[in-house]
């Protein structure tokens, strides 16, 4: 019994801990899908960094419980425990399990997206959604094109006045009197658009699947200490548990 209140405990503090790691997790998800919200048109592709900050949210009581739960505790503590760990459990592996299929389909829509909106990009009209959406993402990711800089080359319905030019966007932060011309490469951006995306995307997911993951391993240990806790404080209002 003393084994297992301490390392309730311990997995209290644990927990009071990574709140800020899961809710960060959540954060960065919805972020991403925000800054390129044109290429992932489905809302619902957010919902496991909603998931992680529910979880987050729930953690924090969740630690302060378990960490203050004694051998002595009363019957409803512990059984307000289990009930919270339990919940937390499903979260857990409801968030894991949607960021590793969503992580999956995105990549596999993500060059199909990105190729029709090069294919369809209008240099002449900076207000088109597409093509705005285009220039931030190049911008921001320092890329150019899906696989690289040829792929404007490609796209041969778009508007260009000389056919050796890119979007300005393609530029490099430096050179701030590029005007995205094939003939100075060297103030271009080199990689491609699609890679760079895939990598942060893979990135996120990946640190909420892990972290989900863990979590839930560590929430089993405490429902198993939880549970030796309350063997020896029957519960005899809550059979189900």
């Amino acid at each position: 019994r003393f084994s297992a209140q301490s390392l309730l405990r311990f997995l209290g503090f644990v927990f009071l801990g990574t709140a800020a790691a899961q809710a960060l997790g959540g954060v960065l998800v919805i972020l991403m899908f925000k800054n390129y919200s044109y290429l992932f048109q489905e809302s619902y592709l957010s919902l496991p960094g909603w998931l992680a900050i529910a979880t987050a949210l729930i953690l924090l009581p969740t630690g302060v419980m378990a960490s203050s739960t004694s051998i002595k505790s009363s019957r409803y503590q512990q059984g307000t425990l289990m009930y919270l760990l339990l919940l937390l459990l499903c979260l857990e592996v409801s968030s894991a399990v949607l960021a590793s299929v969503y992580s999956i389909r995105t990549a596999s829509q993500l060059e199909t997206t990105m190729g029709y909106l090069i294919y369809q990009h209008n240099v002449s009209c900076s207000q088109d959604p597409g093509s705005r959406a285009v220039d931030v993402m190049q911008r921001k990711l320092q890329c150019c094109g899906v696989h690289n800089y040829t792929d404007w080359l490609k796209a041969t319905t778009t508007s260009w006045h000389l056919p050796a030019q890119v979007p300005e966007s393609c530029c490099k932060e430096k050179y701030s009197r590029c005007r995205g011309h094939l003939s100075l490469l060297e103030q271009l951006s080199q990689e491609g658009c699609l890679k760079k995306l895939e990598d942060q995307l893979r990135f996120v997911m990946l640190y909420v699947f892990w972290c989900c993951t863990v979590l839930s391993i560590l929430e089993l240990l405490a429902g198993v200490s939880n549970g030796i806790l309350m063997r020896h404080q029957p519960f005899y209002d809550f059979l189900i548990l």
